[in-house]
């Protein structure tokens, strides 16, 4: 073909070109625009028991420091350190002889009171017999009757030091006085210990129940009343609580919550509150570190929220991208009440049938069309094989090979020496995206 024939037909056939362009561009835009898929999950209102992890410390429901009431030297120990121990049960012995020859005087003191109140009550009498026959006066019977009584409270002062004394030789056996576990020995045998000492010889502990003794601050404290009164819910009326041990294990056993004391610590403004554990198994010892959950009410009407669908503004407000029923998204600010496991209690925010995005939410924007899938039916998708992945991986192709095609339409534009090969390319690019 002549020269200004070919140049004559690349005049012809680029203005068609440029013209076929726009609307290969807007079937490309078409085809790889399509709403962008999000993972959805529909959000139900339901009634939550909210509750509070606090920390705390075990102590024993009850504790007895065994300390002398008798100074002396000890002689013997008689229990076994870690054992259970009864009310009652000997735990150590004193010598006993001080004591013994204190109650051997005094058992003496009270036969000699008794001796002479026996000699004034009869002293007494025969001058009654003579006041009656007028022989003595009445000042002599008068003393009579004195020394009578005086003799009898001389008795029972005498019988009053002889149980004293027989008491103290009693307490050179020291006995348990509280049932529960005994704890390491403080005294060994030939100690000198002395009456009220300062440190204790054993220490016995009441471990079944145990006491749990958490904290709460006033803040939450406070925070708590105010939710219930706003929302109108009551408190349960028996509040159930587990434990969680430092090992991150929950302890098997349910508590109450028996008490709260209604004093806030000045130093560092916490409430204590002290919750009540059976422990048969002796798992939980005094001053060991727990965490108590604690069940304080049950909200009405909530919506647990998946964390991964909840994020947070630049104010640190928690928010959610919803998707509303023309599959368009909504931002929503939340009001969250606490986590529960993989979820958050809300109580504003989202409603009953709301559909909020957990998947997906980098590619979208608000007021932005989506094609909403839930989650439920993604997660299945695996279980019945690979083959729909599969499928979707062809359907792709023909919106990616447009933009590789078009630039194969430039060299027919820059290279008039390729005039004949322009028509082919530009058949080829329209007849791609056709399939």
């Amino acid at each position: 073909m002549p020269a200004h024939s070919r140049r004559f037909s690349n005049f012809l056939i680029l203005p068609l070109l440029t013209g076929l362009m726009p609307q290969v561009a807007l079937a490309q835009a078409q085809g790889q625009m399509p709403p962008p898929a999000v993972t959805v999950v529909t959000l139900h209102a339901q009634d939550v028991p909210l509750t509070t992890t606090l920390p705390g410390r075990v102590a024993a429901s009850a504790e007895a420091e065994v300390r002398p009431q008798v100074n002396g030297i000890v002689t013997e120990r008689l229990f076994e350190e870690g054992r259970h121990v009864a009310v009652g049960d000997p735990l150590y012995r004193i010598d006993r002889t001080t004591y013994e020859a204190a109650v051997a005087q005094a058992e003496a003191a009270v036969a000699q009171a008794r001796a002479q109140a026996e000699n004034a009550r009869r002293e007494a009498e025969r001058v009654g017999a003579l006041r009656d026959r007028r022989v003595a006066s009445e000042s002599s019977t008068d003393s009579a009757v004195a020394a009578r009584d005086a003799a009898e409270a001389a008795v029972k002062v005498a019988e009053a030091q002889l149980r004293t004394a027989q008491i103290e030789l009693e307490r050179t056996t020291i006995r348990a006085e509280l049932d529960g576990e005994i704890g390491l020995a403080q005294a060994s045998q030939g100690a000198l210990v002395t009456a009220s000492q300062a440190s204790p010889m054993a220490v016995i502990r009441t471990l079944d129940p145990v006491y749990v003794d958490v904290t709460q601050s006033a803040a939450e404290v406070i925070r708590f009343r105010r939710q219930l009164a706003k929302n109108d819910w009551q408190t349960t009326a028996e509040q159930k609580v587990t434990l969680r041990l430092a090992d991150g294990s929950d302890f098997d056993q349910e508590g109450t919550l028996t008490a709260a004391e209604p004093y806030v610590n000045e130093t560092t403004g916490v409430v204590t509150l002290r919750l009540s554990f059976d422990n048969p198994q002796r798992v939980l010892l005094p001053g060991m570190y727990v965490q108590a959950v604690v069940q304080q009410t049950i909200a009405k009407d909530v919506i647990l929220a998946p964390q991964e669908g909840v994020a947070r503004d630049r104010r640190g407000q928690p928010i959610a991208l919803v998707v509303d029923s023309k599959n368009v998204i909504e931002q929503r600010s939340l009001t969250i009440l606490q986590d529960l496991g993989n979820n958050w209690v809300v109580s504003e925010g989202l409603s009953n049938g709301d559909r909020i995005v957990v998947e997906g939410v980098q590619k979208i924007g608000v007021g932005m069309t989506v094609t909403p899938e839930e989650r439920k039916a993604a997660a299945a998708a695996p279980a019945t094989g690979e083959a729909p992945a599969a499928a979707e991986k062809p359907a792709e192709k023909p919106a990616d090979k447009p933009a590789d095609a078009a630039p194969a339409e430039k060299p027919a534009e820059n290279a008039p020496a390729d005039k004949a090969d322009a028509p082919a390319a530009g058949g080829d690019a329209a007849a791609k995206p056709a399939n």
